[in-house]
């Protein structure tokens, strides 16, 4: 090749090279134009529909949720989007669930029973019945070398009794493992019924610490209880799992066949007598069992190829189910999570109307509303766990879970969002999202107060982008925090915030945009155990 040769091919490359910038950069610069068109008007239409009765309240396996996944998959069809699954629907991302009964539940005790919902409930998939099971209490239920209420105690093949919470020092007022004013990791029920299953016992009862502590977390549990579970096993053959179960004091009290008046000296005396303070092992008729069938229920999934980096995917979601009828009351979930729903539906749009004015984005996007959010997570673990695209080739999620509502915290200001999960795995997803916020949503408040794994609400682990997390892939969760209508009800489309709503949908949006454009994936620099 001759040298004049050679110099028209770099004055072509270079040519070549300076269109390319130049369109890339327009590509960027295009995004607010696409970014308006995720609407007031848009975003009210779809919630109208997918958070009215007709719907039911889309629990789980349920008409509603089939009545949503329909809508959804026929939106992504219009769009343009493809079916990535080899499901009839190619929209949907079929899996099977259990949905299992409590046939029966009884516990007796002597000649008396106490009533199931009234003075105790119950908790988990398993199945227990036992004639002549000895009943053992056991202080804190814990078992530590400096602390153990289990010391000269069997209660192997038994029903074991613990409170909740940690003993405390009288003198100091500390807590006697920590030493100090914070309680030690044995405070937690899981950490209880741990160490009982380890012993060998058959159930364990947790004891609130009051009566009306009790009635109060039974009021909460009650609506779910009364009605079948859904998980991924068969619970009618859950066999040799611990029996959980909970009570207030004075259920204990008559088990255990002490007055008040001994409970209160039993409470105050323990830490000093231990196990030697309650001498009766009464006899539980104790039996919990299930009834299940399946059901089917499918995530529903929208996907868009990329251009020079399509092997490599960013997932954009939401959970679509939501937790149906009460009586004869519709849960609607207008805010959970119809509104970041539609919201995955907006943003979809959004991508699809550049595509149709030729802008491409260069990674794959997967747009994907996931069911059974509200019983476990099931949907997004479903997917994690069968991926349709393989989760190395996955550079981030993008979750919106409830967008639509504003917390007492920023009544006066609700152009907020609670940002979670951003920099737990990627320092550079963090900065990423902090500069495209100050540059396309500055009037946005990013909120970080449960940021944090440590958080009491336990938020970074109690929406879908855990399930992606989990895998080592980055994270950022949408969230505008809970609200007196949670899973009530009222949870109804009217007391939506739209404009506020448009607002964090076109943050979104861009955050996918520049995710899906930029030359290199964010960098995982910690780990999930970090």
């Amino acid at each position: 090749m001759s040298y004049r040769m050679d110099r028209n091919f770099l004055k072509l490359l270079l040519f070549f090279l300076i269109v390319s910038g130049n369109v890339f950069s327009q590509t960027l610069n295009e995004a607010s134009k696409f970014a308006k068109t995720i609407t007031v008007k848009d975003l009210r239409k779809h919630l109208e529909i997918i958070a009215s009765d007709e719907y039911e309240g889309r629990e789980t396996g349920e008409k509603g949720q089939k009545m949503a996944a329909e809508y959804i998959s026929k939106h992504f069809k219009e769009l343009g989007l493809a079916g990535p699954t080899s499901a009839s629907n190619p929209y949907y991302q079929p899996f099977k669930l259990y949905k299992n009964y409590w046939d029966e539940v009884e516990l007796g005790f002597g000649d008396e029973e106490l009533t199931y919902l009234e003075e105790f409930f119950l908790y988990g998939n398993f199945s227990i019945e036992e004639e002549g099971l000895p009943f053992v209490f056991a202080g804190y239920g814990i078992d530590e070398e400096k602390y153990s209420d289990y010391e000269g105690l069997d209660v192997e093949d038994k029903a074991v009794a613990v409170w909740m919470g940690q003993p405390v020092d009288n003198e100091t007022g500390n807590y006697l493992l920590s030493g100090t004013d914070k309680p030690s990791q044995a405070i937690s029920s899981t950490y209880k019924i741990k160490a009982a299953a380890e012993k060998g016992a058959k159930a364990i009862f947790l004891i609130y610490e009051s009566d009306d502590e009790f009635n109060n977390r039974l009021e909460v549990y009650k609506p779910y209880l009364q009605k079948p579970s859904l998980s991924t096993t068969d619970g009618s053959k859950e066999q040799g799992k611990i029996g959980v179960f909970f009570m207030g004091p004075s259920s204990l009290s008559k088990v255990l066949g002490l007055s008040e008046k001994k409970y209160q000296k039993l409470e105050k005396k323990y830490s000093k007598k231990k196990a030697a303070a309650v001498k009766s092992q009464p006899s539980l008729q104790l039996t919990a069992t299930k009834s299940s069938e399946e059901v089917m229920t499918e995530n529903v999934l929208g996907y868009m190829e990329g251009t020079d980096l399509k092997d490599e995917l960013l997932v954009v979601t939401a959970h679509y189910d939501h937790i149906g009828k009460s009586g004869d009351e519709i849960n609607n979930g207008a805010d959970d999570d119809g509104s970041g729903t539609v919201t995955v539906l907006e943003i979809a749009e959004a991508f699809s109307m550049a595509k149709a004015d030729s802008v491409f984005p260069r990674r794959s996007i997967l747009f994907m509303t996931v069911t059974g959010e509200e019983k476990g997570l099931l949907g997004s673990a479903y997917y994690s766990d069968n991926p349709v695209f393989p989760l190395g080739n996955t550079i981030a999620n993008l979750n919106i879970d409830m967008v639509g509502r504003v917390d007492d915290k920023h009544a006066d200001n609700p152009d907020y969002i609670y940002v979670i999960g951003s920099d737990m795995l990627s320092s550079e997803l963090h900065d990423m999202h902090e500069e495209v916020a100050r540059k396309y949503a500055p009037d946005v408040e990013l909120d970080y107060t449960y940021n944090a794994k440590d958080d009491p609400n336990r938020f970074y682990y109690r929406s879908d982008h855990y399930n992606f997390a989990k895998h080592g892939i980055p994270v950022i969760f949408y969230f505008n925090g809970t609200h007196e209508d949670y899973h009530q009800p009222t949870d109804t489309v009217e007391k939506i915030n739209f404009e506020k709503m448009s607002k964090i949908g076109r943050l979104i949006f861009h955050t996918a945009w520049e995710l899906a454009n930029r030359d290199t994936r964010p960098v995982v620099d910690q780990s999930e155990s970090d």
